[in-house]
């Protein structure tokens, strides 16, 4: 058991404002028009599909898929996609917004090593703002990393132990801009990109892409930065099939 209790729980109350981009849910929806492209973009790219195949039949995991922002475009994308959450009011919502939307996705309530076959693997496995969540990185980092098929990809977004990320990320978003609702980050939790690279790193996997995201909360915008200090998103995918070294963005 990875997941936290407590912030399952939280999850839970918050659960009906999944799909209110005006809501407390606001800098996610924002954040994820960027992330949605990068997912695209890496996928695509990586596994050689033209661009007007857009993403058929590909299978991915978004695992701690909250309301489903990022399964629900990625499925109308043409995906395979599971959703798995630990918090049953996530679940709940993803599965009705999906329905009335008239959308496909594999919804599943609980972790991964509980609600997936042990031989289910996907050609991409996000994890994307959920590691900062669980209680075991390394053993949670390692559970999903080993879902990711030969040559498929992993892509994880978080946000960096760091200073900055604690002026930014708590002081000024939870308490003095209030554009999150206090409580949503613990500093303890976050994890540097150095962690990650060596939790991954158990599994096979190595990185191939790093990036800084920038969010400005009074404009509710976002978008690419050098700096990784405070949220990042990272792809990794297997040694052997990497291609080309590292990059960060420019």
């Amino acid at each position: 058991m990875t997941a936290i209790t407590s912030e399952i729980d939280r999850f839970n109350r918050l659960s009906a404002t999944w799909w209110n981009s005006d809501g407390p849910m606001r800098p996610l929806h924002v954040v994820n028009g960027l992330r949605l492209g990068h997912v695209v973009e890496q996928t695509t790219q990586h596994l050689g599909r033209p661009a007007a195949e857009k993403l058929d039949g590909i299978r991915i995991l978004d695992v701690g898929c909250g309301g489903g922002l990022m399964s629900e475009p990625l499925a109308r994308m043409g995906a395979q996609v599971v959703g798995v959450d630990a918090s049953p009011g996530n679940v709940a919502a993803a599965r009705l917004h999906a329905q009335a939307q008239g959308v496909t996705v594999d919804y599943r309530l609980g972790e991964p090593a509980q609600v997936l076959a042990p031989d289910e693997l996907f050609d991409v496995v996000l994890a994307l703002e959920v590691v900062e969540h669980v209680d075991d990185v390394a053993a949670f980092v390692d559970t999903v990393a080993r879902r990711v098929a030969p040559g498929g990809l992993l892509i994880a977004s978080t946000i960096d132990r760091t200073w900055k990320s604690f002026a930014f990320a708590i002081v000024g978003a939870e308490y003095v801009l209030r554009v999150l609702p206090r409580g949503t980050h613990q500093w303890k939790r976050f994890v540097r990109p150095t962690e990650l690279a060596a939790a991954v790193s158990n599994s096979g996997l190595q990185q191939r892409d790093l990036r800084g995201m920038q969010y400005l909360p009074l404009l509710h915008r976002a978008s690419w930065c050098r700096d990784t200090r405070v949220n990042y998103i990272a792809t990794y995918t297997h040694a052997l099939a990497a291609r080309g070294k590292a990059e960060t963005v420019p």
